[in-house]
């Protein structure tokens, strides 16, 4: 999620001349089975594909990650796979795999207390960790560090950042503890989902756990996505993207830039996120799932070209191919993936993610364990050597939507500390103020006042430190439609301290239209 600028440089690889293996509509897979049963063997095989795809695809798109906002990594723009390159990355930039050891949060507390945990355990782990953290993950974490717990951590009203990326690239876990169970990765997302996200954001989780779920039942990519998408309620912004890359994948079978170009030209507005509003940049999660699933359809099941084509699509282009990578690993097995990839990966199997005390070896053991007992748990059954699993037909979740009624109309520079903002006035239904705190304690907390219209709205707590920091210093939806007041207060000031606000984002209750005439 972060940027990562590290290149390595080696020769490009080429696939534009693999031949295609579509599958034709009679071999195609149309229903999901009751029951399959695999080897203990294959399982595993499965589940350590998952992660070991992650792990590559993410790798894989690292250099490329947010360099690309708005269009896609053109075919002569090399990306490179050196020797020893996840090895690299594991000794010098370890920060690359925040889509990785986040799982490994929610693993781990599923190790150690049970399938039965309570979300607030969940919250908690997530939140004291030591990683950094960005959108939506950082403003939960500091939500719950100021006691506002799942799942009002996540929801839009507290949580300007509720429709990005962060679950979508924290769920695979789910999944991979969920084999052929598509609606129990998804009651598990709705209690973690809901940590840090709501609306678009938690459906890029709930997608892409369902997903991975059924890489166990079908090899069918086409099949996997559909039914997968059968989790997202219809009259969702989400569900009608997805929906609508299947009818141009089917329209333009070869042609995957076509399939960018329309996703570009209708989906990629962002509303939400403060960072993305006005700008290329765009870390929501409808877009980046739809980049994810043009991956796996133009993929063909080739690892290579699926990795490839996800992160060529742009934006946060090392997690979107690290979960389409996963879930094409977890679809073909470890055992499957090709050695090119595999002697890389190897190299780090037993050495530990950054900020935790887990290795992959040790992952693929823990969610083993932790399918073996949800199969039980769900209808299934463990024998000696063999699992068979109680499939689900996936069920929707439950209808949300962020921003409901809002649409940004105006980005504005402030750029004026506390003590000089005097009075800021603005039109319309919401305003975000962007901006930080800074000090030389990095232990100092201010404690600052917003007014609106003379009332207090108000009174935050605003960390200098990175890791407990408010993304936002403040924010207000759903105000009456007209002209607002806003001014502040500083509570506990200190020499060599400063709030200091940026921009303001402005929303209202229509979308902005443009208001020049020419005469």
């Amino acid at each position: 999620m972060k940027q990562i600028i590290q290149l390595i440089a080696i020769p490009v690889l080429i696939w534009a001349g693999f031949a295609s293996c579509k599958p034709s509509d009679a071999s195609k897979q149309r229903v999901i089975p009751s029951e399959i049963k695999l080897s203990k063997a294959d399982l595993m095989d499965k589940i350590k594909g998952g992660w070991a795809g992650q792990t590559i695809g993410c790798t894989y798109g690292g250099p490329t990650e947010f360099r690309f906002n708005g269009t896609m990594i053109q075919d002569y723009v090399p990306i490179d796979w050196a020797d020893g390159q996840i090895n690299w990355y594991y000794k010098n930039a370890p920060g690359l795999y925040d889509d990785i050891y986040m799982d490994l949060t929610f693993v781990d507390v599923f190790d150690r207390l049970g399938l039965d945990a309570p979300v607030d355990s969940f919250a908690m782990a997530f939140a004291k960790a030591e990683y950094m953290l960005w959108h939506a993950n950082q403003s939960a974490r500091y939500n719950i560090l100021q006691g506002i717990m799942p799942p009002e951590s996540g929801h839009w009203l507290n949580n300007p950042h509720a429709d990005d990326i962060d679950y979508q690239i924290e769920s695979d876990y789910s999944g991979l503890m969920s084999p052929g169970m598509p609606n129990v990765a998804a009651a598990i997302s709705d209690n973690i989902g809901h940590i840090m996200n709501y609306g678009d954001g938690w459906y890029g989780g709930v997608f892409v756990g369902a997903m991975y779920s059924l890489a166990f039942v079908s090899d069918d990519v086409e099949f996997v996505i559909s039914e997968a998408l059968k989790t997202i309620p219809e009259q969702s912004r989400f569900h009608q993207c997805i929906n609508d890359i299947l009818g141009w994948y089917r329209q333009y079978p070869d042609d995957w830039k076509r399939t960018w170009f329309e996703v570009e030209r209708k989906w990629s507005e962002d509303v939400g996120c403060p960072d993305g509003v006005f700008v290329p940049f765009n870390i929501d999660a409808v877009i980046n799932s739809a980049y994810i699933v043009i991956g796996l359809l133009y993929g063909e099941k080739d690892f290579y070209k699926t990795i490839d084509i996800a992160t060529r699509c742009g934006q946060d282009s090392d997690c979107n191919p690290s979960s389409a990578g996963g879930i094409l690993g977890a679809m073909l097995g470890y055992s499957q993936i090709p050695e090119f990839w595999m002697k890389n990966l190897q190299e780090v199997e037993d050495l530990d993610f950054a900020y935790t005390t887990i290795s992959l070896n040790k992952t693929y053991q823990m969610s083993y364990d932790q399918a073996l007992q949800l199969i039980e748990r769900n209808g299934g059954k463990v024998g000696e050597n063999d699992v068979t699993i109680a499939c689900q037909s996936p069920a929707p979740v439950r209808y949300e939507k962020s921003f409901e009624g809002h649409y940004p109309v105006k980005r504005t520079g402030v750029h004026r500390p506390i003590i000089e903002a005097g009075t800021f006035t603005f039109e319309g239904t919401g305003v975000v103020f962007k901006g930080s705190v800074r000090s030389k304690d990095n232990q100092y907390v201010a404690r600052a006042e917003m007014y609106i219209d003379g009332n207090p709205v108000e009174t935050a707590n605003l960390p200098t430190s990175y890791t407990t920091r408010r993304n936002e210093l403040f924010w207000k939806y759903q105000l009456p439609k007209g002209e607002h007041t806003v001014t502040f207060k500083w509570l506990n000031p200190v020499p060599d301290a400063s709030v200091y606000f940026e921009e303001a984002l402005i929303y209202s209750d229509a979308p902005l239209k443009n208001q020049l005439t020419i005469q």
